[in-house]
């Protein structure tokens, strides 16, 4: 079973009496293991769809799967429990708490998902020393660099050992060295420790780093060979 899955996916937003289509008929799926990067222009509708992968939004049709549970069935409060023990999210403006130590925030999701502090406190700091950042445990996020605070959003991302890591242009905040070091870890991290990931981008050079490249224009694929679900 995949641990990501979709039929014939659409999400169309609506404003008044406009209707935009954002996905028009997506179909894949995503073995465990796998490391897919979704490439297109703005406006194509990869983070729309990145988004429905992570359980922030709901389709308008069709079917998405996370470890064989259809998303769009699910209500509000079963959807805050999928985000918050199955996906981690590594975003372009790394999103840290700045009231909190780096180390408290690669802890957090544990703790949110009611880790004693004493196990939160190890994962932070075993994760920590994985993605090279064990000397900034102590230090708040606007006193280390921007490369520093996406090592430390990507530990965050994968304390509470999820099933799907998604990362939405995780490079994009990032100088050409820090983001092509940032490109290399997810991609060690794919491979020594399993991580399933999921990436955005609309550049070829970030693409490249995935093992495999799923192309976007207006709202589906270019040229991934789709792999829908079973008939039911």
């Amino acid at each position: 079973m995949p641990v990501l899955a979709a039929d014939n996916l659409h999400k169309t937003y609506v404003s008044g009496d406009s209707r935009v289509a954002a996905l028009a008929g997506v179909s894949f799926a995503i073995a465990a293991g796998d490391f897919a990067a979704l490439m297109g222009p703005s406006g194509c509708g990869k983070s729309t769809l990145l988004h429905l992968c992570g359980a922030m939004d709901r389709p308008s049709e069709g079917r998405l799967e996370l470890n064989g549970r259809d998303l769009g069935t699910l209500g509000d409060d079963e959807l805050t429990r999928v985000r918050r023990e199955q996906v981690g999210f590594v975003f372009q403006f790394f999103n840290l708490l700045p009231t909190l130590t780096i180390g408290d925030n690669i802890a957090l999701p544990c703790l949110l998902g009611g880790m004693k502090g004493a196990e939160a406190d190890r994962r932070a700091r075993s994760l920590a020393d994985r993605v090279g950042i064990s000397h900034r445990l102590g230090h708040y996020p606007q006193q280390v660099s921007g490369g520093e605070m996406q090592r430390a959003a990507i530990a965050r991302a994968l304390v509470h050992q999820p099933s799907l890591l998604v990362a939405d242009e995780p490079t994009g905040n990032l100088d050409s060295d820090n983001g092509a070091r940032v490109l290399a870890l997810l991609a060690e991290l794919n491979r020594e420790m399993g991580v399933t990931i999921l990436l955005a981008t609309h550049a070829a050079e970030v693409a490249a780093a995935a093992s495999r490249v799923m192309r976007m224009r207006d709202g589906k694929f270019e040229d991934d060979k789709p792999r829908g679900l079973s008939p039911r």
